[in-house]
């Protein structure tokens, strides 16, 4: 009986192990650990989405341990919502948190793949919670390739050439900001 406490201990540590090097390797690729968005800062983006139209395609741009895209999910059902992550652990994990909150793919999915690789055309929402240099590496993309007048927002982190339609300021420790910015092209950009 001992050996196999002895054994089943050791297995669950080397799993334990093994899945805290993934979340290491994948932050050491990402520049930035995957973090929970807190519950006063998921309140205050739902504040500033507002109500988009039924059908709305939401895109969570490094969608972490998806407890943003859950939320949006519930508050949201008439939108589909994908979650967007490379990182392999918070993929799991978040759909495991989508099936365990029974939500149907076809409302909710999360995807691993590479954020700057994600076409954004059809998206009419995008919510990114990201450190600066991915911020900076998005803005251009999201200005490229979203549709004119897609709604972005963004927890903690801002674009560093945008003008934010609105800037609030969370009731948590950190007071975290959530702006909120209008993908807006200049009359003479053109799209090849």
């Amino acid at each position: 009986m001992q050996d196999w406490y002895l054994i089943l201990s050791v297995s669950l540590a080397a799993v334990v192990l093994l899945l805290v090097l993934l979340i290491v390797a994948a932050s050491i690729r990402n520049g930035i650990t995957p973090m929970p968005t807190s519950r006063l800062v998921r309140r205050m983006v739902m504040q500033q989405i507002g109500l988009p139209a039924d059908r709305s395609e939401i895109v969570e741009a490094g969608s972490g341990f998806g407890t943003l895209a859950l939320q949006l999910a519930r508050r949201f059902p008439m939108c589909r919502i994908t979650g967007i992550e490379n990182s392999i652990v918070p993929l799991l994990i978040s759909r495991l948190l989508g099936r365990f909150n029974r939500m149907p793919r076809s409302r909710l999915e999360f995807r691993r793949g590479d954020l700057f690789e994600q076409t954004y055309e059809t998206s009419d929402l995008v919510v990114c919670y990201l450190h600066p240099a991915a911020m900076r590496r998005l803005g251009p993309i999201l200005r490229q390739r979203a549709k004119e007048g897609s709604k972005i927002v963004s927890v903690f982190f801002a674009f560093d050439d945008w003008e934010p339609e609105s800037v609030e300021v969370c009731g948590d420790m950190y007071r975290t900001k959530v702006y909120v910015y209008r993908v807006r092209r200049h009359p003479l950009d053109i799209r090849v």
